[in-house]
């Protein structure tokens, strides 16, 4: 079917080409018709009525047009307007001459009202306006116009060589393609030939000036002679008739000759722009400092006793008027620009298929009101306050959350998600208030609600009314909303992921606010001898064991230190650890107190350190059995002391306990000997596996019986 229409569609395309075609040099041959062969009034005046429509819309194009090539048509337009009016002059002076004895009416109706009304029917008028349309057309207008086109074309034509060569020179240096240079050749080519059609079309607007005044001075002397002659009329009642006809019949060709005079001087005077004419003219108008003045000096002059003061003061008032709009329009801010979607919708962008933001927190569809602006928005508070708080305590700025919700959860249920993945879950009561038991509350408390547990710390607490809140309280709840219960649970969350949440980025960001205070520090480590990839490792590794980045002069001093005898990964993190020893410790320990430490026992040290190492990080594995056991050792003296402890350990036992006891024993801190400073009191409240310790092998056992001296030394 498609293939009938393209038939069907060219043979139309084709015929509605050659109708165009065929219009122009069939209205040329009407305009040669219109000057030799005679036609009824009535008709005349229709060509009349078709001269002064076409006149006005030649300079409504004018106008509008944006730069001069946009109507590079023009100069033949010009032409066939001008040939239009001539053959219509010819028309109406066979008609004047011929039946001019017959009356005003005999030579049509337009030519009728242009000597009798706009005249007042007195033909002496009449010249004397048409006399001063002429000087106007032909010394202000035209002769203006034809000097600017000249020297239009003057400097176009001068300029043409230069531009073909920019052009060149963009194709040499691949700024444009040959397709592009080619439309770029033809508006050149275009510019040049419409200046210099200009300069020479400007001349018909003057010849058909002169040709108006010939004309008019033909008709006033033919018809005096034809009048008196042939048809036996007075001087008086011949000069009555014959000028009254003779002046309207030029006053209709004056004025749209005119109005086209008009078009060609806004047409070569016109300055490229993106705007029309009028939008050029009022905006560059628009200035109220402009119109300020206009107004105080109208004011003045009517203020004088000699001038009209009830026309100079009214204008005044409009100027002033204008001034104070223009001056609110431009302090009033910008109203936004629409944005128009051009996107093609098979278009897949990056955004369609990553999400960019690291930490999320999805909301079942009960939970969205949380984040309503409308009301207050009480989760966005909290977690932008979570934000600001693990930024100070981890040392760099944490990316944006992200709240969304999802209908993949329940309706009262959210999650917390690390990139993508998620880390924990929970579920609220947004109608409800959780009332959590801390310790403080008493039996028989009275308190009814749902039973449930505090998902941040796994305490036993209760979904209450919000009106038995103060009820709680009194009974030694503590009792918090379900923003707050999210938020909390968001921050148990990330503390525990807290390296996850550090990356290049965040590493540059730390480095550079750093550069400003200590320069000399930060090129000790970076960009040499360590890259900020191997620096965001040993960063996230320190944050993993708890020590922040809130003043990072003091890691990157003690780095820099370590960085003089090793580059290794791991020793560079355990050089770190022991500078920051007295900042672990600080975790559980109050400054000056005596830090609660437990031991391994020699033999059962000894057979950690001897146990297959892992392949994939050469730690040292923990077999269930050992790991159980120290794990229920480990809670048992925390149930007893009911402080946070400190295991002290071999240094090479230090990574594989941690990694043990990091999840399940998250009071525990476990410190390497040499992590721990000679000044700090200790007090030995354990020695783990003293009763039940493995046999170490024998190759082993008495190089880690001499390693274990320093713990011997700490249990005396």
């Amino acid at each position: 079917m498609s293939g009938a229409v393209g038939n069907a569609a060219g043979p139309l395309a084709r015929i509605g080409g050659m109708s165009a075609a065929i219009a122009l040099p069939v209205g040329i041959f009407a305009l040669f018709v219109l000057m030799v062969l005679p036609i009824p009034t009535m008709l005349l005046d229709m060509f009349f009525v078709l001269n002064i429509a076409v006149t006005v819309a030649v300079l409504m194009v004018a106008l509008n047009a944006r730069q001069p090539l946009d109507f590079s048509s023009f100069p033949s337009v010009l032409l066939f307007a001008t040939l239009l009016r001539l053959a219509l002059n010819v028309a109406s002076t066979r008609i004047v001459l011929v039946n001019g004895h017959e009356g005003g009416a005999a030579a049509g109706e337009i030519i009728q009202s242009f000597g009798e009304f706009l005249v007042g029917g007195n033909f002496a008028v009449g010249l004397f306006v048409f006399t001063i349309l002429l000087i106007i057309n032909m010394i202000v207008i035209t002769k203006g116009a034809g000097r600017v086109s000249e020297v239009s074309a003057r400097f176009v034509l001068d300029a043409l060589p230069g531009k073909q060569m920019a052009i060149d020179a963009d194709i040499a240096a691949g700024l444009v393609t040959s397709e592009e240079a080619k439309a770029r050749r033809s508006e050149v080519t275009v510019e040049a030939d419409f200046y210099g059609s200009m300069d020479g079309a400007s001349k018909f607007v003057k010849g058909d000036a002169i040709a108006a005044l010939l004309i008019l001075g033909v008709n006033i002397i033919a018809g005096f002679a034809l009048g008196m002659v042939s048809h036996g009329l007075t001087a008086a009642e011949a000069g009555e008739l014959y000028i009254t006809l003779a002046v309207g019949d030029a006053l209709v060709a004056q004025v749209p000759a005119l109005l086209l005079s008009i078009a060609a001087a806004a047409i070569v005077t016109r300055v490229s722009d993106k705007r029309d004419l009028a939008g050029q003219i009022g905006g560059q108008f628009s200035d109220p400092r402009g119109w300020l003045p206009v107004a105080l000096i109208l004011a003045a002059i009517g203020t004088v006793p000699a001038m009209p003061q009830m026309i100079f003061l009214p204008a005044a008032g409009i100027a002033g008027a204008i001034w104070w709009n223009l001056r609110e329009r431009a302090n009033a801010p910008a109203a936004p620009e629409p944005v128009v979607d051009e996107t093609p919708p098979d278009h897949i962008a990056m955004n369609d298929v990553s999400d960019q933001t690291l930490v999320t927190i999805e909301l079942g569809y009960s939970l969205v009101h949380l984040v309503d602006k409308a009301k207050e928005a009480p989760l966005l508070t909290r977690i932008t306050g979570i934000r600001k708080q693990l930024s100070r305590e981890f040392g760099f700025v944490l990316p944006q959350f992200r709240i969304r919700d999802s209908l993949d959860l329940g309706p009262q249920d959210y999650s917390v998600l690390l990139g993508g993945v998620s880390l924990a879950q929970g579920k609220v009561r947004p109608d409800r208030v959780l009332a959590i038991d801390a310790g403080d509350v008493a039996q028989g408390h009275g308190l009814t609600g749902e039973a449930t547990r505090d998902p941040s710390f796994d305490c036993p607490a209760l979904w209450i009314e919000p009106r038995e809140r103060d009820h709680a309280i009194a009974e030694g709840f503590l009792t918090v909303d379900p923003s707050t219960v999210i938020a909390t649970h968001a921050n148990q969350v990330l503390l525990s992921h807290a390296q996850d949440l550090l990356g290049p980025q965040e590493v540059r960001e730390l480095l550079d606010a750093l550069k400003e205070s200590a320069p000399s520090l930060v090129e000790t480590v970076h960009p040499e001898p360590l890259s900020l990839a191997a620096i965001t490792r040993i960063f996230r590794a320190l944050i993993a064991d708890g020590i922040g980045l809130g003043h990072p002069q003091t890691v990157l001093t003690s780095l820099a230190l370590a960085l003089q005898r090793t580059q290794d990964f791991d020793a560079l993190v355990d050089a770190v650890r022991a500078d920051m020893g007295a900042k672990l410790i600080a975790r559980v320990c109050e400054p000056g107190a005596r830090l609660k430490v437990a031991t391994l026992d020699a033999n059962l040290e000894a057979a950690i350190l001897g146990s297959v190492p892992d392949p994939s990080t050469g730690l040292p594995l923990v077999e269930p059995d050992c790991a159980s056991m120290i794990v229920e050792a480990l809670n048992t003296v925390l149930e007893a002391e009911g402080d946070a402890i400190a295991l002290i350990v071999q240094p090479p036992a230090r990574r594989p306990l941690a990694n043990l006891l990091r999840q399940r024993v998250p009071r525990c801190l476990v410190l390497s000997i040499s992590e721990l400073p000679t000044t700090q009191p200790v007090e030995v409240v354990s020695v783990i596996g003293a009763q039940d310790a493995p046999e170490a092998p024998s190759d082993t056992q008495p190089n880690l019986a001499d390693e274990s001296a320093d713990a011997g030394a700490i249990a005396a």
